[in-house]
C-alpha cells in the first residue's frame, strides 16, 4: 500500500460551501412553501445546521477551534428554540385541532 490514506486526505472547502448552500436553500424553500408548523420548524433547523456546517468547515480550514465551540453553543440555543416552538405548536393544536400556520389569523383576540 502506498502513502495515500483515505483518512488523511482533506475534503476541499468548496464542497462544504456547496453542501451548506444547498441545505440552506432547501430549508428556505421548505419555510416558504409548506404550511405545516412542524415541517417549518424542521426547515428552520435545517437552515441552522447548514450555517453550523459552514462555520465548522471554516473553523477547521483555518485551524482554529473557536468556531467549533461556537457551533456547540448554537446547537444548544437551537434545542431550546425547538422546545419553545413545539410548546407553541402544541398549544395551537389544542386550541384549533390543526397545525396549519394559515389559521394563525383566527387566534387573534
Amino acid at each position: 500500500m502506498g502513502d495515500t490514506n483515505l483518512f488523511t486526505q482533506t475534503i476541499p472547502l468548496e464542497y462544504f460551501i456547496i453542501l451548506s448552500s444547498v441545505l440552506f436553500c432547501l430549508g428556505v424553500l421548505g419555510v416558504l412553501i409548506r404550511k405545516n408548523a412542524i415541517i417549518i420548524l424542521g426547515c428552520v433547523e435545517l437552515m441552522l445546521n447548514s450555517v453550523n456546517l459552514m462555520l465548522a468547515a471554516f473553523s477547521s480550514y483555518k485551524g482554529d477551534g473557536n468556531g467549533q465551540i461556537l457551533v456547540f453553543f448554537i446547537m444548544v440555543v437551537a434545542a431550546a428554540e425547538v422546545a419553545v416552538g413545539l410548546a407553541i405548536i402544541a398549544m395551537m393544536f389544542r386550541n384549533t385541532k390543526s397545525v396549519d400556520v394559515s389559521i394563525f389569523n383566527k387566534l387573534r383576540g
